[in-house]
């Protein structure tokens, strides 16, 4: 187990000795998950699996609560066994933390997952945890982030400030994975522009408040990025990554009115090459009870915009569109179907993605995953993952 890992896990187990002798209420649960990928071609690059890649999913949690639920202790960890890539197959400590709650004040110490954001097809303004991409490249699974941060609740809208004293380097499939690089990433041999390295204190501060029908977050971040650059290649003709430090402002505004959901999500940043922004805007309207039954259907559009030069990391997402369609089933087994397209208004290059998923009885719950390389353009970034296409399927025990 890494050194912050461990770190954590002694703090979280700490926290949680001192808290046995008082009174409070645990809870254990969890799920075990079996999961099958299949990939529709053969692979583009040398070592790759060929077609199929299986795994077992572990991820228990152990909750804590004082009888005045003031003091929670959190501790979920996440282990996946891989049969094809030894990258894949990783340990993480989720979140294990320590958090006091009163009327106006939380205060958190430990490992834990924020998230910010509002669109569908990225989350721009998502920066304190660490993307997990051995598990997929859509960025949604994320590494848990050592962090302390205070939150004050006014009647003016909440403030949160964030110290996050330790770095985590971006997961990335080995040589034998698929939706990888051309050459693999030796995430072992990372650079970094600061001398501390992995100790370079990160800072955050966020600002989220309603009025009326608005929703509006304002963030400020400053530290080391989630997204590395490729600095040359290794003896081992690895690419080797090379995290910078950045500034990111951004905000996140939700206007409902009605039926629709208009959504915009923008960042300004420095310190990768010129200063640039990016923006992530749309709507999602829904039609609610179709045909008279209990099912909903929400259309969603997004436009994806980003001004970043060659010298910042490389992005798929500089001037796209997103269509979707989310059916929910409203039943008692929470069935729901996510079906969406982005596409490069420049170069044409489309990928596919669908996403579906089952609860069944009390315990059990299935899940399919797809995407599609459609169509890439040899100068696209995702010409890489052009013979990638693949379908999941996930079957998980929860208890």
């Amino acid at each position: 187990m890494p050194l912050p890992s461990k770190i954590i896990t002694g703090l979280s187990l700490s926290l949680f000795t001192t808290s046995w002798a008082q009174a409070g209420e645990f809870e254990f649960s969890g799920s075990i998950g079996l999961e099958a990928r299949t990939f529709f071609d053969e692979a583009q690059f040398d070592k790759q699996l060929d077609v199929f890649q299986g795994s077992t999913i572990l991820e228990p949690e152990l909750r804590w609560e004082s009888d005045d639920r003031a003091h929670q202790i959190v501790v979920k960890p996440f282990a996946r066994l891989d049969s094809e890539d030894d990258e894949r197959t990783h340990v993480d400590l989720r979140e294990g933390y320590w958090r006091y709650t009163d009327d106006t004040w939380e205060v958190l110490a430990g490992a834990a997952k924020v998230f910010w954001g509002v669109t569908e097809s990225r989350h721009l303004v998502d920066i304190i945890n660490q993307s997990d991409t051995v598990e997929d490249t859509d960025e949604e699974d994320k590494l848990g982030q050592p962090m302390v941060r205070a939150t004050a609740f006014t009647d003016w809208g909440d403030l949160s400030f964030f110290i996050m004293p330790y770095f985590r380097e971006r997961t990335f499939p080995g040589a034998e994975g698929r939706l990888r690089t051309p050459l693999p990433v030796a995430a072992d041999d990372a650079r970094y522009e600061s001398d501390q390295e992995r100790f370079y204190p990160d800072v955050a501060f966020r600002y989220s408040h309603y009025f009326g029908d608005w929703d509006v977050g304002v963030s400020l971040f400053h530290g080391t990025s989630r997204e590395p650059i490729f600095d040359g290649v290794n003896a081992a003709g690895e690419f080797i990554p090379f995290y910078q430090i950045i500034t990111q402002l951004g905000t996140d505004i939700q206007y409902t009115t009605g039926s629709w959901l208009w959504k915009f999500e923008g960042i300004v940043r420095e310190g990768q090459g010129d200063t640039f922004g990016a923006v992530a805007a749309g709507f999602e309207y829904t039609f609610f009870q179709i045909g008279g039954s209990d099912k909903d259907l929400g259309l969603l559009m997004e436009y994806l915009g980003d001004g970043r030069d060659d010298t910042a990391p490389v992005t798929i997402f500089d001037n796209d569109i997103f269509v979707g369609t989310r059916l929910a089933f409203n039943d008692t087994q929470d069935t729901s179907i996510l079906f969406g397209a982005i596409t490069d208004l420049e170069n044409g290059s489309t990928g596919l993605r669908l996403e579906a998923e089952r609860r069944i009885g009390d315990s059990f719950k299935l899940e399919l995953e797809s995407q599609i390389f459609a169509e890439t353009d040899e100068d696209d970034p995702t010409q890489a993952f052009e013979q990638d296409s693949f379908a999941t399927v996930r079957f998980s025990y929860f208890y």
